[in-house]
């Protein structure tokens, strides 16, 4: 098939329907992980993620299926692409049909980290993907992240406060 590699950022490309025969050219460039965003079947032609995952392990390259159908990004999706990249130490390729579904996932995953929503989409842009119709979805991951974050800080100080007044009070939190 020869794909096209996108080179979305340092060390992470985006492409179209890969083959089990562009591997190669992938670990050439430093890839050790693909990721497949592609549900099997899509099209009639289209190689399977079995296919692929075997072709990868025969290279030495980890392989994550995170496929993303119809119903769009799910926080399903997100946190295993988290997890894929965040256990990688090299290059990662992701695709899809076209490279889109792929580089979405990854500004979701950016806003997440606190990234800007204008720096996302001016990223895809450069490689050729226009983001700009996502912006809100990417603006809402990065509140989600906000949000998270601010959560889990009233836990921590609600637990602490707990501890406080057990140290205090023992005879009102004991038994």
């Amino acid at each position: 098939m020869s794909a096209e590699f996108i080179h979305l950022v340092p060390n992470f490309w985006v492409s179209p329907q890969i083959d089990a025969e562009d591997l190669a050219a992938a670990k050439a460039l430093g890839v050790t992980l693909v990721i497949n965003n592609r549900p099997d079947g899509e099209e009639f032609d289209q190689p399977t993620s079995g296919d692929i995952e075997a072709a990868a392990a025969a290279l030495g390259l980890s392989y994550a299926a995170i496929p993303v159908g119809p119903m769009g990004v799910s926080q399903e999706h997100l946190d295993s692409f988290d997890r894929a990249v965040g256990a990688c130490t090299g290059g990662v390729l992701a695709f899809c049909r076209s490279g889109t579904r792929s580089t979405i996932l990854r500004a979701l995953s950016e806003a997440r980290k606190g990234r800007s929503a204008d720096a996302i989409i001016g990223e895809a842009a450069a490689a050729g993907y226009n983001l700009s119709g996502q912006r809100r979805a990417i603006e809402a991951a990065a509140r989600y992240r906000a949000i998270a974050a601010r959560t889990i800080d009233e836990d921590v100080a609600r637990t602490l406060e707990v501890k406080a007044l057990a140290v205090a009070t023992p005879e009102v939190t004991a038994g």
